[in-house]
């Protein structure tokens, strides 16, 4: 919610500031706007917009690697999950708790990650005491060949390395996006914006084309903010892997 909102904030402001440089434009003395002047401003503005763009596609690119990374974790967490699942069902009958142990635990981590309710707490820190049932469970368990010895010491290493790819997710839950850039985006927004309408027509074209490239990079502010918060918001990472992975576990 707290994004839609910076992001119309971020487009209704740059509406404001090119229907300001409009008025501004009409107020200034004509020498000021003179052919040689608008050539020297457009030529500011260009340089800006291009610095801008970089800048863009940097924050874009970052805001996505972050995602692409929460994702493809939580998508080792389900293969691993299942690979548990099969190596303690492959263990004896006896694991039969410590599968149900998983299975829990599991179920816990959708529910905290991915609440039922649209708005709710997302939460990636992992239910240590649920953890702790796991291993207990796996640890408790008494080879009595080489084939068992060998299937635990699996279990038990899939477990360490499910541990590991939650607490990554929990650590990398702090945003990625530097607030400074995001500053020096917006500031640099606003003076191309307001450039741009001190030298262009005062007309309807112009004024909707302004709106439209305020609506572009309102868009392009959200989008680069729901990708550097990938378990919250509109784009939210699914959570079809794990629940997958869940409903084979119940069966």
């Amino acid at each position: 919610m707290i994004i839609t909102v910076i992001a119309a904030i971020l487009f209704m402001a740059l509406v404001g500031i090119s229907l300001l440089g409009g008025r501004l434009a009409r107020l200034l003395p004509e020498e000021q706007l003179s052919a040689d002047s608008k050539d020297a401003v457009k030529l500011a503005m260009g340089l800006i917009a291009t610095m801008t763009a970089v800048l863009l596609g940097l924050l874009i690119t970052s805001a996505k690697g972050t995602y692409d990374t929460a994702q493809s974790e939580v998508m080792q967490m389900a293969a691993k999950v299942a690979l548990l699942d099969r190596v303690l069902r492959l263990y004896g009958p006896e694991t039969m708790d410590a599968r149900r142990t998983v299975r829990d635990a599991v179920a816990e981590g959708v529910r905290r990650t991915w609440p039922a309710k649209p708005r709710g707490r997302v939460r990636l820190d992992p239910n240590e005491q649920m953890g702790d049932a796991v291993y207990a469970a796996i640890h408790g368990l008494s080879p009595h060949d080489e084939t068992q010895r060998t299937l635990k010491t699996e279990a038990t290493t899939l477990m360490s390395q499910l541990a590991e790819l939650r607490s990554l997710l929990q650590a990398q839950a702090v945003p990625s996006v530097s607030k400074a850039l995001l500053i020096a985006l917006v500031s640099w927004l606003v003076i191309i914006f307001l450039g741009f309408s001190l030298v262009v027509p005062a007309n309807t074209t112009s004024t909707l084309a302004l709106i439209a490239g305020a609506f572009s990079v309102a868009c392009a502010m959200f989008l680069i903010l729901e990708l550097d918060h990938p378990f919250a918001g509109v784009l939210r990472i699914p959570s079809d892997p794990m629940t997958n992975t869940l409903d084979h576990l119940a069966k």
